[in-house]
């Protein structure tokens, strides 16, 4: 979990579970009646074969191999639980005891299996820090009734009499249950057997009812497992399922007191439900029939997850539970869902269950999955201010724990602690901070870099003794940095913008997500959020601000890939520099470098040329985990191009940063300076850092959605020329027919002379970007501009140019909508940024105002020599 929100995962990590809907593990002995590959899964036969394939069945495997300790294989997972189900009764339940450890009470509808097959809801007590309660199954009720009349072998079942004495004795059974303190709520199952559209009582004709009753009585009996019958004819496809399910209905109505919960399988099931009919809305009759009521839409409804939110939303009878899609739908589906309830459903009508079934591993990968997908979910919501943090821990306490304790009056052993008490507990934890030093320790750590990004694209970092950040881990303590305020208000030089004084500290809060080994060897690297004192998300952090768009945009159903291309020039320093330092580094010595010239990389292999050295750069960036899908030569004499795997955009700029970290160590200890200068030689060609954008998102491959996406970075592309090419040489780069985007805003199909160039669906390429920009606040207003496109519908006016921009002709331009030149230098762009702030976050874009204003009238002092080398040594 992430470590600048200490509350709220604390609150997820303490509060336990009170599953209110989830069956009876089997018996050692029954394991072999229902597959393991179930839990993960609703289908059967064949089409479970297949689910190994799916994303749930990945990562339940991932989940368990880390669990047994076993090869991350289906087939070593099945044989390490089969050996825990082998070990002695003792040991067996203690593997129970740790899959079930995180649950307060389950809430168990024990009418899934034969009674024989399956431990009773008493048994599951002793791994529970509450109670366990059962949920009755009323259709098992009902064809539990009509099973005695058939064993009492009277005439009584050829009467037309015999519906009513059926629902008499069904009434009396409920009745038992509705007074039993065991049972906590009733369950039905009408969604399998005929759906959810329920006709009113009024409307269910008795003849219709006592046909379907002969007709299973006509049936008869089987010996079911040993000690009783069951019928061989189930209630199925007729008016009687409705019968049995307004005479539940009508008893809870009736009773006094408290109300029992009536539970409805919704959505999500096998095959044997009518997935039309398993939509919740279905039962928005049947609601209002009974106001009085409490019914829960179990399943999330999925995949109708918004109608399911609607209705416990607009009665106040409903409730919304999110199980089952634990652990049955990926880790994306999950997000989604939590997102989609929490768009319009009070948090205080959101239950959480697992619906656990069989096996206790089903039940511990369910568990560390719902809290998992908390976390993101509602650490999200804090990070954009859409909840505080207090009130985000609220929303922990409520979906797993309080919400269920109240709507079915359960007397727990647990009390949930307050505020305070979750304080001194995030204090407390070490179960992360403890797999954190293991990691460390698999790395063969001694130092951890700790990184940030600042304004002017410098890479900053504060290397630490690995010994101290045990020390602190060990604790149970956060690693972080304490920096002045100033620290996002510095020049190259350290000098401080007029905007910004010494006074006050950020907090530096690692994300350890962002781990990886280098960019040396005994070095590992992390990047850090910088925070607020009380823990707040600071406003002008750059990787902040990439977070909240990306948080943003994914509220709204939308998320993305990028890959960038790094360009680099490698020099050589020179050995006998004139008293100027003008000249203090030259191009590598070639023979005709150019552009993926076979002949460039003939020295590889030979003591003292970069080709060798490349050798050691790329198993560093394969050992940090950093997937590339090219490496090649450039045009320009020494100029190379590494390409990157795309990844989400957080973990994407983190690579590419640290990619950039690994390249420039290695070049250093081989005794090369690499730069990322947009134009370090006139007449060569210049270096860019394109990136590769798609929208990742359902859809997002639709015209529909990425026309207007690239239509809304069209439109804002002025604006966003200030932080794609952020440095006065930027504009040295951007000039006409040179493969560098040119100067005129436009788009073409595989028109490498085009700013943005269109390659297949919704992935295209941002040309004009070069390497001395924060990707962090790059990439922020990318998304944010071509969000905004996609929100406002803005129309794709601009025509497909095939051509170079520059050499077509006025009247083709207007034809194309080739109307507006890029801003020809930085002061320009930042104008342009003034008038259009992205939709980013004022405070940011006025503090990256006012940096790039110190820096040009900086650099503008310089004369144009002394301005390229100077930036040569810093990037």
């Amino acid at each position: 979990m992430a470590s600048d929100l200490r509350l709220l995962n604390a609150a997820i990590d303490s509060t336990p579970l009170i599953d209110n809907h989830a069956h009876p593990l089997l018996k050692p002995g029954s394991v072999t009646k229902h597959p393991l590959l179930s839990i993960a899964s609703e289908a059967h036969g064949i089409a479970l074969e297949d689910s190994k394939s799916s994303l749930p069945h990945i990562r339940a495997v991932k989940q368990l191999a880390r669990a047994l300790n076993c090869k991350e294989t289906w087939e070593d997972v099945e044989v390490a639980a089969q050996r825990k189900r082998d070990e002695s009764p003792e040991e067996y339940e203690e593997w129970v005891k740790f899959c079930l450890e995180d649950i307060e009470t389950i809430l168990i509808d024990d009418g899934l299996d034969r009674p024989n097959l399956s431990e009773s809801y008493a048994w599951h007590d002793k791994f529970t820090k509450s109670k366990c309660k059962r949920i009755v199954r009323i259709e098992s009720v009902a064809a539990d009734v009509i099973a005695h009349f058939l064993q009492l072998g009277t005439d009584i079942i050829f009467k037309d009499s015999f519906l009513g004495h059926v629902l008499d004795k069904y009434s009396l059974e409920i009745q038992k249950a509705i007074e039993d303190p065991e049972v906590v709520g009733f369950k039905s199952i009408i969604c399998y057997r005929r759906g959810l559209d329920i006709p009113s009582e009024s409307s269910i004709q008795s003849e219709d009812a006592t046909r379907a009753l002969r007709d299973i009585v006509s049936g008869g009996l089987r010996d079911a497992y040993g000690d009783g019958f069951s019928l061989v004819k189930r209630l199925d496809q007729s008016p009687l399922n409705d019968l049995v399910v307004h005479r539940a209905a009508k008893l809870i109505r009736d009773a006094p007191g408290h109300k029992k919960p009536l539970q409805f399988h919704t959505g999500l099931g096998d095959n044997d439900i009518t997935l039309t009919k398993s939509s919740p809305s279905h039962l928005q009759g049947f609601i209002r029939e009974y106001p009085t009521v409490p019914i829960v839409l179990l399943h999330a409804g999925y995949p109708w997850t918004r109608e399911t939110a609607y209705l416990a939303t607009m009665y106040p009878n409903v409730f919304a539970d999110i199980g089952e899609v634990f652990p049955c739908i990926s880790r994306q589906g999950q997000e989604n869902v939590v997102k989609q309830m929490l768009e319009i459903c009070p948090c205080s009508k959101i239950l959480c269950s697992t619906d656990g079934h069989g096996y206790p591993e089903m039940f511990f990968i369910a568990v560390n999955q719902i809290r998992s997908v908390l976390e993101a979910v509602l650490g999200g919501l804090v990070r954009n201010k859409q909840l505080d943090e207090i009130q985000a821990v609220q929303v922990v306490q409520a979906i797993l724990f309080s919400n269920s304790k109240k709507l079915y009056n359960l007397h727990t052993a647990t009390t949930l602690p307050s505020l305070t008490q979750i304080e001194t507990i995030s204090r407390t934890i070490q179960s992360s901070n403890q797999a954190i030093v293991q990691k460390l320790q698999s790395l063969n750590a001694k130092y951890l870099r700790i990184y940030w990004h600042d304004y002017t694209s410098s890479a900053k970092c504060r290397p630490l003794p690995i010994k101290q950040v045990y020390k602190t881990l060990s604790s149970g303590k956060p690693v972080t940095l304490s920096l002045t305020k100033a620290a996002l208000g510095l020049l190259q030089t350290d000098a401080m913008i007029p905007q910004v004084n010494a006074s006050g500290a950020f907090t530096v809060q690692v994300d350890w997500s962002s781990l990886k080994p280098g960019p040396v060897s005994g070095h590992v690297s992390v990047f850090g959020d910088f925070t607020e004192q009380d823990g707040s998300p600071a406003s002008v952090c750059p990787r902040t601000t990439l977070r909240t768009t990306l948080s943003k945009a994914s509220e709204i159903g939308f998320t993305f890939l990028l890959g960038f291309e790094v360009e680099f020039i490698v020099l050589e320093r020179n050995p006998d520099p004139d008293p100027t330092g003008l000249d203090k580094y030259r191009t590598l010595r070639n023979d005709g470098h150019s552009w993926s010239m076979a002949r460039v990389l003939s020295d590889w292999g030979r003591e003292g040329s970069f080709n060798t050295a490349s050798e050691e750069m790329l198993d560093a960036l394969d050992e940090a985990g950093i997937s590339f899908e090219q490496f090649h030569p450039e045009s320009a004499p020494g100029q190379y191009e590494l390409v990157l795997a795309p990844l989400p955009p957080l973990e994407a700029c983190d690579s590419l940063l640290h990619a950039r970290q690994i390249v420039e160590s290695v070049a250093a200890r081989h005794g090369f300076r690499v730069t990322l200068h947009p134009k370090p030689f006139g007449s060569a060609c210049g270096s860019g850092s394109h990136v590769h954008m798609s929208i990742s998102s359902k859809g997002g491959d639709r015209p529909a959605i990425y026309e207007p996406f690239y239509a809304g970075i069209l439109k804002h592309f002025r604006a966003i020329t200030a932080f794609v090419n952020p440095s006065p040489a930027s504009y040295e780069r951007m000039i006409d027919s040179f493969w560098a985007g040119g100067r005129w805003i436009t788009w073409g199909t595989q028109n490498k002379e085009a700013p943005l160039r269109k390659i297949e669906g919704s992935h295209w390429e941002l040309k004009v970007m070069d390497g001395m920009a924060n990707p962090y606040l790059a990439i922020a207003a990318l998304l944010n501009a071509g969000v905004d496109g996609i929100m406002s519908k803005t129309p794709l006016t601009w025509g497909d140019c095939l051509g170079d921009p520059a050499k077509i002709g006025e009247v083709e331009k207007k034809k194309l909508g080739i109307t507006t030149l890029f801003p020809g230098n930085l002061r320009e762009a930042i104008d342009a940024l003034k008038q259009d702030g992205l939709g980013l976050d004022p405070e940011a874009v006025q503090r990256y105002i006012d940096i790039k204003n110190a820096e040009i009238e900086m650099l503008e002092k310089m004369k144009p020599d002394r301005r390229r080398v100077w930036l040569m040594e810093r990037y």
